[in-house]
C-alpha cells in the first residue's frame, strides 16, 4: 500500500467545479482508494492505493470524478519524495528575506529539461522568479500570485503539460501530514 497526495486542479474556485470534500472522499472510497484524507477545500487529497504509480493513480482519480461528479478535474499526483524535494531544492529559500507568502510550486505533469525555462520567456514576467527542478517549478512572485500572468494556464500552454499551484504554506503543511504518519505502513 502506498500513499499518494492528489492535486486537483481548478476545483471549488469562484464558484467552478465545485466539489464537497466529503462527496470526493465518498467517490474516492466507492473507487476503492483506502484512507482518504483531504486537506483544505482546494482539491488537496491523500489516498492509499496498491498501485505505486502515480500517473496511473491520478487518471482513476480524473475518472472517478467524472464518471460520478461529471466534472473534467485535471489531477497531478506526487508522493512525500516529491514534496521532501521541494524543501531541499528550492533556492528561493536560502535567499535573504525570503517572504515565503510570495512562494509558490507549480506541479506538472511530467519532468521537465532543465531548457523549459527558456520556454516560459520569463523576462516578460519580471520582477517575477521561476526556476524548473523536474517536475516542479519554483515561483516567486514579485507582489503577489493575483497580480500576475506567470499562471497554471500559462505554464500548461507553454509546456504542453498539465499543472496545478500550490502556495509554500501548504507546500510546507502537506509535508508535514506525511511526516506525520499519514503515509500507510504497510
Amino acid at each position: 500500500m502506498k500513499t499518494h497526495l492528489a492535486f486537483l486542479r481548478g476545483i471549488n474556485v469562484s464558484g467552478h467545479n465545485m466539489i464537497k470534500m466529503d462527496t470526493l472522499k465518498t467517490v474516492l472510497e466507492n473507487a476503492g482508494f483506502q484512507n482518504v484524507r483531504t486537506f483544505i477545500q482546494s482539491g488537496n487529497v491523500f489516498v492509499d492505493s496498491e498501485d505505486e504509480h502515480g500517473a496511473s493513480v491520478g487518471f482513476k482519480i480524473k475518472h472517478e470524478i467524472f464518471k460520478e461528479l461529471g466534472l473534467e478535474v485535471p489531477v497531478v499526483v506526487v508522493c512525500k519524495n516529491d514534496l521532501e524535494a521541494c524543501l531541499k531544492n528550492n533556492t528561493f529559500l536560502t535567499e535573504k528575506n525570503c517572504d515565503l507568502k510570495k512562494m509558490y510550486v507549480a506541479f506538472v505533469s511530467k519532468e521537465l529539461q532543465g531548457s523549459a525555462i527558456n520556454d516560459l520567456k520569463m523576462s516578460q514576467f519580471k520582477p517575477d522568479e521561476a526556476k524548473i527542478d523536474l517536475s516542479r517549478i519554483y515561483i516567486k512572485y514579485a507582489v503577489g500570485a493575483g497580480k500576475t500572468r506567470l499562471d497554471q494556464k500559462y505554464i500548461e500552454k507553454k509546456l504542453n503539460v498539465v499543472a496545478t499551484i500550490r502556495n509554500w504554506n501548504t507546500v510546507s503543511s502537506l509535508l508535514e501530514m506525511f511526516e506525520l504518519g499519514v503515509e500507510s505502513t504497510s
